[in-house]
């Protein structure tokens, strides 16, 4: 059974709009990056979805969703670094106590 395409592109926008609420409102900075990734993962979901509908026969929407995926993983290993890296020095993890990069 096949998911009509209305029906993807909604959890897809709801995964969006809950990834963008998580990022804009988070203060922790690990549910920023969590909420990011929810954000990429939405667009994976419309790259498959797109891909199966249109039915491109070399599956490029599932080789960029692989693309973003790597990328995503990268981001999420240098995110992480970074705020290895800021707790390790202000002992917080709080975006609205980092001051690290300011003046």
């Amino acid at each position: 059974m096949i998911v009509p395409l209305p029906h993807v592109l909604c959890v897809s926008a709801g995964l969006f709009a809950l990834g963008l609420f998580g990022a804009l409102t988070r203060r922790n900075a690990i549910g920023i990056l969590m909420s990011i990734e929810l954000i990429l993962n939405s667009a994976n979901l419309n790259l498959v979805a797109f891909n199966r509908v249109w039915g491109s026969p070399d599956g490029l929407g599932q080789v960029m969703a692989l693309f973003v995926i790597g990328i995503a993983a990268g981001g999420a290993v240098v995110g992480l670094a970074l705020v290895l890296a800021i707790f390790r020095r202000q002992q917080t993890i709080s975006a609205d106590e980092i001051r690290l990069l300011k003046g």
